[in-house]
Order: C-alpha cells, then sequence, then structure tokens
C-alpha cells in the first residue's frame, strides 16, 4: 500500500479508513439492530415471535451466502491487488439496497420484499468487511495495529450513536413529522433507511480518495479467477500444517457467531420481550453505543499492551457473563443495567480478532487470509441465527431462543485459549 506506513503513521490513510467505520456503522445500528430489525417484527410482520424467527432465518441465509463468496472473492483480490474496487461495489450494493427498505410497507404483504432486500444489503455489507480489514495492514505501522483498529471501531461506534440520534429526534420523535411523512404508514420509522444509505455513502468516500494502494501488473479476469482458485485450495491445505492458525479460525467461527447474533438480534429481542416500542430500542442504542465506544476506544490499549489474545480473552468473558443476565433479567431495569456492561466488550473482541488475524497473517497473502477470517466468521454465522429463529419459533420464547448464543461463545472462549499468539 504505502511503504512509509511500515515504519510510521501517515495520517490520511487512517483518517479515511475510520470514517468508513463511521459511515458504515449507521447501517449496523439503525438497519441490523435497533430499528428496522425491530420495525420489521414488530409492524411487518404477522406478529413478533414469527417475525423474529423470520428475521433469524433471512440473516442465516445472508450468512450462507457471504460465508461462500468471501474466500474466492478475496484470493482474487490477491491476484489483482486491487481491493478498494470489490470495497466500492459492495458497498454500492449494500447502499443502493438499504435505501430500497423505505419501500417496506408495514404489512405482512411486504415480508417477502423485505427479506430479499435486508438480505442483499447485509451481503454487501458483511463482503465488504473483507476488503475493509485487509486494507488495515497496510495503512497502520505494525506496533500501533490495535490501537488503530480499535479506534476506527470506537469511532464507529459514534459514528452510529450520531446517526440513531438524528433518527430518533430527526425522524422517528420528530413533531411535527418533517417532509409530510405519514406516521399511519410507518414513513418516519422507513425513511431511516435512507438516512443510513447517504450517511454510508458520504462518509465512506474518503477511503477511496485517501488510501492508496500498490501497482500491480494487470491480469484477465478469467486468469486471477483461476488462480485465486488455486491459492485458496493450496491456502486451505497448508492450513493443516499450521495448526495455530487454523485454531484461531475455528474459534473465531464460533465466538464471532455468537457475538453477530446478539448484534443482529438484540434489538428485536429488547422490543418483543420487554416490550420496548421503536423509540425505547433506539434509546437502548444509542446507550449501547456509547458504552461499546468506549470500549473499543479503552481496549485498543489493552491490544497493544497486552496482545490481542489477552483482550479477546478477557472480553468473551465479560460477554458471557453479561448476557447470562441480559437473558434471564427480571425487569427492564436490569436489562438496561446488563445490556450496557455487555455492549462494553462488543468492540474489543471484534477489533482484537481482526488485530490478531493482521499479525498471523502472511503479508503476501493477506486478502486471501481474510477472506478466510472471513468465512471464520460467517461459515456458520447462519447457524446462530438460524438455531435462535428455531428455537423461538418452536418454543414461543425468546429467551430460550437467544440463550443459544452462550454456546457459540463459551466454545470460542475454550479455542481461542489455545492459540499461540507470539510465533
Amino acid at each position: 500500500m504505502n511503504t512509509r506506513a511500515d515504519q510510521r503513521l501517515v495520517l490520511g490513510p487512517v483518517v479515511g479508513f475510520c470514517l468508513y467505520d463511521f459511515g458504515y456503522s449507521a447501517f449496523t445500528t439503525i438497519v441490523g439492530t435497533f430499528v428496522f430489525a425491530t420495525y420489521f417484527a414488530k409492524g411487518v410482520a404477522v406478529d413478533p415471535v414469527t417475525g423474529t424467527g423470520q428475521w433469524s432465518l433471512a440473516m442465516a441465509v445472508a450468512g450462507v451466502l457471504v460465508g461462500v463468496l468471501s474466500p474466492i472473492c478475496g484470493a482474487i483480490a490477491d491476484q489483482t491487488g486491487r481491493r478498494k474496487i470489490w470495497l466500492f461495489a459492495l458497498s454500492l450494493l449494500c447502499v443502493v439496497t438499504t435505501a430500497m427498505l423505505w419501500f417496506v410497507r408495514p404489512t405482512p404483504a411486504d415480508v417477502p420484499f423485505a427479506l430479499i432486500t435486508v438480505i442483499l444489503a447485509t451481503v454487501g455489507f458483511e463482503m465488504g468487511m473483507l476488503f475493509y480489514n485487509a486494507l488495515l495492514p497496510g495503512i497502520a505501522p505494525p506496533a500501533m495495529l490495535g490501537r488503530i483498529s480499535g479506534w476506527a471501531w470506537g469511532i464507529g461506534y459514534v459514528g452510529g450513536l450520531i446517526a440513531l440520534v438524528i433518527a430518533l429526534f430527526g425522524l422517528v420523535q420528530a413533531d411535527p413529522v418533517p417532509f409530510g411523512l405519514d406516521k399511519a404508514q410507518s414513513e418516519p420509522v422507513r425513511a431511516t433507511s435512507v438516512l443510513v444509505a447517504a450517511w454510508f455513502a458520504v462518509f465512506a468516500t474518503p477511503l477511496f480518495l485517501l488510501v492508496k494502494e500498490p501497482v500491480m501488473p494487470r491480469i484477465a479476469v478469467g486468469e486471477a479467477i483461476r488462480r485465486a482458485i488455486k491459492q485458496l485450495r493450496d491456502s486451505l491445505g497448508d492450513l493443516r500444517g499450521h495448526g495455530n492458525i487454523l485454531r484461531f479460525l475455528i474459534a473465531a467461527m464460533l465466538y464471532s457467531d455468537g457475538v453477530h447474533t446478539i448484534f443482529s438480534l438484540g434489538g428485536v429481542y429488547a422490543g418483543t420481550t420487554y416490550g420496548m416500542d421503536v423509540a425505547e430500542v433506539m434509546m437502548l442504542g444509542i446507550s449501547l453505543n456509547i458504552t461499546s465506544g468506549i470500549g473499543a476506544f479503552a481496549f485498543g490499549w489493552v491490544d497493544d499492551k497486552h496482545g490481542s489474545k489477552r483482550t479477546i480473552i478477557i472480553s468473551l468473558v465479560c460477554l458471557l457473563v453479561s448476557a447470562s443476565v441480559v437473558l434471564t433479567a427480571p425487569s427492564k431495569t436490569v436489562f438496561w443495567v446488563a445490556a450496557l456492561v455487555m455492549s462494553t466488550f462488543f468492540g474489543p473482541v471484534q477489533a482484537a480478532s481482526r488485530t490478531l488475524m493482521a499479525r498471523l497473517a502472511p503479508p503476501h497473502e493477506r486478502g486471501e487470509m481474510f477472506g478466510l477470517f472471513s468465512l471464520s466468521g460467517r461459515l456458520t454465522a447462519f447457524a446462530g441465527p438460524a438455531l435462535v429463529g428455531w428455537v423461538t419459533l418452536a418454543t414461543g420464547s425468546q429467551r430460550l431462543g437467544m440463550a443459544t448464543v452462550l454456546l457459540f461463545l463459551g466454545a470460542g472462549l475454550w479455542l481461542v485459549k489455545r492459540v499461540r499468539e507470539n510465533l
């Protein structure tokens, strides 16, 4: 990328990298977790339990698609040396399909359109993260990988927070309602998807202007695909001889599934289990983004000082304890307090995982390794939401459905303890 970035911090690319996180976090907070998911379950689906199950299964379908496509696309990017063009195309897919969620009316007749559209938006978002994460080692000096990764996560939470505040007070609770939006048709809530699309597009742009890629010889698309398939096949074969990296990838696959499921379904759970309306869920989201941002910033220092592995372990232990309280909370007040504690460790576990992968990956195979890393986080990503959906539909209990995330967090913690960080 920029050879100087190997020795010292170059501000421009870091700013672009962090602003992209600032922009895309509006999608996770508003569409994926706190607003549109709740609106779908409580306002579009035939009933909240059915809506929770349908949303969970849609996230499972998106997870399968991302898991299948990520490794080969990452290998192709390694062969061509071009990651920004992939990131641009996938970001555009996410922006366009997110804006299309405006057309989802509060009627069960729009359930198929809503689910197909959100699956496409999620695929664009999650696939884009593969190429975004692969840019990190070329932007951050080795000694600052943890801090810059943590800063980006923290700034992302700030972006999600500001977007949520604007959506809540500028659209959902605005009086008078702006732009002549019809509350009876849930248009103020639906308009939050347009806000997210515009927010993402604006703040993603600096990355494409400020982050440079090395010039590599151009090769034909067909040849790139052929080489990518061979490279991916060779790498998968090599993993059998690199048990340490393989252990980390499997561990990340397990605990990332648990974290991703909490992100995807947390807002739906809060809205349906504790009877929160969209505005209350958004207030919860604002509060959680504050504590999440604090955690991401604080643990970036812990990552560089004490190591990515230790940061991941601390975060997973705290997530397990706090998530258990969230799932058994007897009142809304206890739920709020436990959720705030739990959210403090969302950013650290993800940022430290990205940092550890950057430290373990061979420099010439980073795109491919981040493809495998994305695969590890998405290969069974369908399992968490699908299991939540199936258990919820089978038992009629969202608490029992969400309790399945503890299995993924616990298994990931057990395995990541066996990863050697300093080789």
